[in-house]
């Protein structure tokens, strides 16, 4: 299904893994079957098990020793279907239950324990993801479509032309991509763009080209944009352990993409 990106990953170590997420352009849900948790520094709550977290998340961290997970990443298009109308926890941790209720939660996650590799969770889950699809709220197709073009120019789109395109006030655009989405359209595109700016930084590239090619004004600019999203500068997000678990950065050992 378009919108869905899946990876598994573990690994056992000796002293406790902490690591700060970078946000991202889509919810992801983390199914554990080990001893990982969730922790949000903001509002100190600690979630272990199957746990979603929105896309402004860089007040989430991932501890844990033994660490058997299952993750999902959802655009907000998928994500408005198969977690509810009303999913966006923002920087917020939430588990699966919650959404789902705990039967089809511990349906889901009794099918993934029991599976026996890999490629049998990512069929188990597709299929629970399907389900949830066909019977939850449709996005509306405007918002849809301003989504998709966000992502096309990654982030580099004008809101008053977009809402041109769909034939919509700025206001009635507003306010309809916030409440399907959980975000403003402006907070969406910055952190579609900043996603882009992270992993090309990631790759190796300096911050003056990454301005250069982001439509930033220089440097200083790009700065202050990066440290408002994920409170640590340009060099810090290159190097940000959590991008080694990222689907473009894992060690092939320890991981399972599915894309």
């Amino acid at each position: 299904m378009a919108g869905i990106s899946m990876a598994g990953f573990r690994g056992r170590t000796d002293s406790p893994v902490d690591l700060q997420m970078v946000p991202y352009p889509a919810f992801t849900v983390f199914i554990d079957f080990g001893d990982a948790e969730l922790v949000d520094d903001i509002s100190g709550e600690r979630k272990r098990g199957s746990a979603v977290v929105g896309m402004a998340a860089g007040s989430v961290r991932g501890c844990g020793r033994d660490v058997d997970v299952l993750q999902v990443r959802l655009s907000p298009v998928v994500a408005h279907a198969v977690l509810g109308a009303s999913a966006e926890p923002g920087a917020t941790v939430v588990t699966l239950e919650d959404l789902w209720g705990r039967r089809d939660t511990e349906r889901t996650q009794e099918q993934l324990r029991a599976a026996g590799s890999w490629d049998a969770r990512f069929t188990v889950m597709e299929a629970a993801l399907a389900r949830r699809h066909e019977t939850g709220p449709a996005m509306d197709p405007e918002i849809a479509f301003v989504w998709g073009q966000m992502v096309r120019s990654r982030g580099r789109v004008r809101v008053e032309r977009l809402a041109a395109e769909v034939g919509w006030s700025r206001k009635r655009l507003w306010s309809r991509f916030r409440s399907q989405v959980g975000l403003t359209p402006k907070r969406a595109a910055t952190l579609v763009r900043f996603d882009h700016v992270a992993h090309r930084l990631a790759a190796g590239h300096s911050a003056a080209r990454v301005a250069a090619e982001n439509g930033f004004v220089d440097q200083s600019h790009l700065c202050r944009d990066v440290m408002a999203i994920a409170g640590m500068t340009p060099t810090a997000v290159a190097i940000a352990p959590w991008l080694a678990v990222d689907h473009i950065a894992w060690p092939a050992q320890e991981q399972a993409p599915r894309v």
